[in-house]
């Protein structure tokens, strides 16, 4: 691996095609959430279908957790997406059979002429491409198991996540205050959405309209679901609501 390649540096944000021949760049993909990024042998080797096959079948917790994964093989596109599907990933795949990253970092597997593939290694990165880890797994042991990437994970959404601790000094107020921008997810909402600040002891302030708890839509780890009326209700036509007090 090319020598600049270590922990606080800056990945090469490559631009390749993905599983659907769409051109991407590793920046775009990963976006403001971390990144686990596989680079892979290719679809021929067993040992990268146990690799992502773990990393599928965990992916629900990886999706929910505003974290990203993006795999690049040396395979070409039919073989990418063949590879793809045999692990049930739903996360990109990119292509590159010209070996790009592998001459561009060093990481030619030497002991396989046949295949020529990239010695395979595992990255998790911050946002902008920051690197966290590197696991190399030439050897199968080398490669991380999801755990070991819980681990690197939360350390690494503990520094880039202003509200992971939503008790540290300082962020009570700013949230009170409509001051947002140190929390995941409101500081992306339009200002129209934002909720009013919470009431302190009960006293109603300026900012706080007594309204109920999601009335201004669902937060940044909330879905929003569709209003649903029992069937009896809109059988019986129109009623007069009595309005309850806040």
């Amino acid at each position: 691996m090319r020598s600049d390649i270590i922990p606080g540096n800056v990945f090469p944000d490559y631009e390749l095609p993905d599983h659907t021949s769409t051109v991407r760049r590793l920046s775009e993909l990963q976006g403001r959430d971390p990144l686990i990024l596989t680079l892979a042998r290719g679809n021929y080797c067993p040992k990268e279908h146990q690799q992502h096959l773990e990393l599928a079948a965990h992916y629900p917790k990886i999706n929910v957790a505003y974290t990203q994964i993006v795999t690049i093989a040396t395979d070409d596109h039919h073989t990418l997406q063949e590879f793809r599907s045999s692990v049930g990933a739903q996360w990109p795949f990119l292509s590159d059979p010209g070996r790009i990253v592998q001459q561009d970092l060093g990481i030619q597997e030497y002991t396989d002429p046949e295949h020529n593939p990239m010695i395979p290694h595992t990255l998790v990165l911050k946002p902008g491409l920051v690197i966290h880890s590197i696991y190399n797994g030439y050897w199968f042991w080398g490669r991380p198991s999801f755990y070991d990437l819980w681990h690197d994970l939360r350390a690494a959404t503990a520094e880039i996540r202003p509200d992971w601790d939503l008790s540290t000094p300082g962020l009570r107020e700013a949230w009170d205050a409509g001051d947002y921008s140190k929390f995941h997810g409101w500081d992306q909402r339009p200002a129209e959405s934002m909720p009013a600040s919470l009431c302190v002891a009960g006293q109603p302030t300026r900012e706080c309209h007594r309204r109920r708890p999601g009335a201004d839509g669902p937060g940044p780890h909330q879905r929003e679901q569709p209003a649903r009326e029992h069937p009896a209700a809109a059988a019986a036509g129109p009623v007069l609501r009595r309005h309850l007090p806040i």
